[in-house]
């Protein structure tokens, strides 16, 4: 697959479209596998932490979240074909599993949330199997009972995609950190789509999302 050096991070130079074909793939090689989705945010705090960088190295796909990574990659004359945000590409991949058959599981968001936003896409995509939803409690990751939990609650239905909505950099450090304890064909982390999907914070307009400004709405 192409890819582009932007700054401090290496992005797969694909379309929306390429990218839900790739992840497609990814859930039929039945391999432990993970996406991260890059915007301005991750490339300062790749700047400063190693761990963080260590996740991005070893992730399967990485997709260009934000306008001004096209900006750069332009300007090094090294053009993105498309900006591929993760809140765009959640309900993709919910249509896609919905048609394959693909199982999925929401971890993350405050209570109910996740759920919610399972509700809306199992109505937009009939066939849609959304096989469990959990908000972990602030500080979670420090508390190994609960930890504990989380990975059985998801080992017990075996998803084949499971997308984690814990925000950047915790969301792409658990992933990372416990893909092979999971074992799940595909791991998405997505920040927000939770909160998007479910109507719980809304989006910036279109027009300031193509114009690089959604960091001004937020």
């Amino acid at each position: 697959m192409n890819k582009v050096k932007v700054l401090n991070v290496e992005v797969d130079n694909v379309t929306m479209e390429e990218a839900v074909l790739h992840i497609d793939e990814l859930v039929q090689n039945r391999k432990p596998s993970y996406v991260v989705t890059p915007n301005l945010d991750h490339v300062v705090i790749l700047e400063k932490d190693a761990q963080f960088r260590e996740v991005y190295e070893h992730a399967d796909l990485v997709l260009a979240d934000g306008k001004p990574l096209l900006w750069v990659a332009k300007w090094q004359k090294t053009p993105i074909v498309e900006k591929v945000s993760g809140s765009d590409l959640f309900p993709k991949v919910a249509e896609l599993a919905a048609k394959r058959g693909y199982t999925m599981f929401f971890l993350g968001a405050e209570d109910g949330v996740a759920q919610k936003a399972a509700d809306v896409l199992t109505e937009q995509y009939p066939g849609l199997q959304v096989v469990g939803c959990y908000a972990p409690p602030i500080g979670f990751e420090k508390d190994k009972d609960e930890l504990r939990n989380i990975l059985n609650m998801i080992r017990m239905v075996r998803p084949d995609i499971l997308v984690v909505g814990l925000g950047t950099p915790k969301q792409e450090k658990f992933i990372y950190r416990y893909q092979d304890k999971l074992q799940m064909p595909v791991c998405l982390g997505l920040g927000a789509s939770f909160d998007f999907v479910a109507g719980e914070k809304k989006r910036a307009p279109r027009w300031m999302s193509e114009h690089g400004m959604e960091w001004l709405y937020r």
